[in-house]
């Protein structure tokens, strides 16, 4: 369910919120290095077998497994088992461990995710926003999509005054951005980090 924030979004001219959808645009970035990048990735993904993805699994659900009881879990031996993560972790197939915190008891028990529409894609805007992201840990994530927005935020906060004022740093500080649409998460239905393996 959405609850748009009046007080967090720009009025826009008339004419744009008529509900006119606005043109694509060019994004001007270089594609060689992800192209390059996708094509590493989609190298390393062929090459686990069911055994890799075994491991994977077990460590998903549990990262604190100790070797003994993971190389038990997959029928390999302790060595082998031990080789084995650490090549996934070299090549990139694991990229940490971490301890998920209970946000409610953090100060952080607000979820809520924000698009974000800017007024042009320039470079200088582009940069802007993205290192006023990347200096706030309330935001949890940040993607550029395709669609009828620019950015996708996920933030955490304790409440709607706390969401407010970091949409006021982050956003109506700088001079690109058009507006704000804010969705508050009243209930979260699943919550998961794991990757179907």
């Amino acid at each position: 369910m959405s609850t748009d924030t009046p007080d967090l979004q720009r009025a826009a001219p008339a004419e744009a919120r008529a509900g006119r959808e606005r043109p694509a645009r060019a994004r001007s970035r270089p594609r060689g290095r992800e192209e390059t990048a996708a094509a590493a990735d989609a190298a390393v993904s062929t090459s686990l077998d069911e055994v890799d993805l075994r491991l994977l699994r077990v460590l998903q659900s549990d990262g604190r497994i100790t070797n003994l009881k993971l190389a038990a879990a997959v029928g390999l031996s302790s060595a082998s088992t031990h080789e084995r993560v650490k090549r996934l972790v070299r090549d990139g197939t694991i990229l940490g461990f971490n301890a998920r915190l209970n946000p409610n008891l953090l100060q952080a028990g607000l979820l809520v995710f924000a698009e974000v529409r800017l007024a042009a894609m320039s470079n200088a805007v582009n940069e802007a926003f993205k290192a006023a992201v990347q200096l706030r840990p309330e935001i949890l994530e940040c993607h550029e999509v395709a669609g009828g927005f620019d950015y996708l935020l996920k933030t955490r906060v304790a409440h709607m005054g706390a969401y407010r004022d970091l949409v006021a740093a982050v956003a109506w500080s700088l001079p690109g951005v058009r507006d704000v649409r804010t969705y508050a998460v009243m209930e979260e239905l699943k919550n998961t980090t794991a990757l179907p393996v």
